[in-house]
């Protein structure tokens, strides 16, 4: 993915967005990832029938100028979501399950669209979102090699020249030419990152997928990851694991149930998370 990309959806809090053109173009150039007033809403059915009922009712309804009724309710997934994240910057997102994480990320990768707000992001992204993307099962490990590093923006040539160290970095064995659905989590997920990390992207984002391989390959994966921020990258950190967090992250992003509780400083933003947990925690009944 080379560039720049924006996308936007009408928000009714665009009137609190800062104009672009308003901003100092020091200031913007210094950002890698913008994230200004992103909304995400489903819509959930509690059967079937229900999703017919809502298509075809609320039409009849309207001809007949009668209030139409919904027949779905609401969930937010991600709630007025703002920050940014410059360049050369390694952000780590917190939050427990279902805050949220993922679904920014795939928002911010694209996958996703939102229901309202604006996503900016500035340079070639390369990401490791949830175990199962971006491979075909049925296609080798080497084919998915050459299909996912194209779709991440190298040329046939650059592929040839990167592939033994991308395959070295793996460390898959015999397997390169076996189907991936043969492989296990551990061998999928050490070749999907093998991949992602040797494509000279300006953003890497990383989701828990990291989480499945064994202790020897995380430690590898830290390793080649503070590589690439020396080298200048933008990393976009998501892990459960808060020490890791602290141990790469400059800064920090604690979402709860889709809003923004903390952005800062990583000790601070953790300091915030443990608290909030406290205070849960202290609240159940005995």
């Amino acid at each position: 993915m080379r560039g720049s990309r924006r996308l936007e959806r009408d928000s009714p809090m665009s009137s609190k967005s800062i104009d672009d053109t308003m901003r100092p173009a020091s200031e913007k150039n210094d950002v890698a990832i913008r994230i200004q007033h992103v909304t995400k809403r489903y819509q959930i059915y509690d059967a079937p029938r229900d999703r017919l009922k809502q298509f075809v009712i609320p039409r009849l309804r309207n001809i007949t100028g009668r209030a139409p009724k919904e027949y779905f309710r609401d969930f937010s997934a991600l709630t007025d979501v703002s920050f940014d994240v410059k360049k050369g910057e390694t952000v780590g997102v917190i939050g427990r399950n279902g805050a949220g994480k993922s679904t920014l990320l795939q928002i911010i990768c694209g996958t996703l669209t939102p229901t309202s707000g604006m996503v900016e992001i500035n340079g070639r992204v390369a990401a490791l979102l949830e175990l199962g993307s971006g491979f075909n099962t049925e296609f080798t490990g080497r084919e998915n090699v050459y299909m996912n590093a194209g779709v991440l923006g190298l040329t046939k040539e650059e592929i040839d020249a990167r592939f033994d160290d991308i395959i070295a970095f793996a460390d898959i064995g015999g397997f390169l030419d076996q189907p991936v659905k043969t492989y296990s989590s551990g061998m999928y997920v050490r070749l999907a990152f093998a991949v992602v990390v040797h494509v000279d992207a300006d953003i890497l984002i990383v989701d828990e997928a990291l989480s499945v391989g064994d202790m020897y390959f995380q430690t590898k994966c830290m390793v080649k990851m503070k590589k690439l921020m020396e080298a200048g990258a933008t990393v976009l950190f998501v892990s459960h694991d808060v020490g890791a967090v602290k141990a790469i992250c400059q800064r920090a992003v604690y979402l709860d149930h889709g809003k923004v509780m903390a952005v800062g400083p990583t000790n601070e933003v953790v300091e915030t998370y443990y608290g909030a947990g406290v205070k849960s925690e202290q609240s159940l009944p005995p």
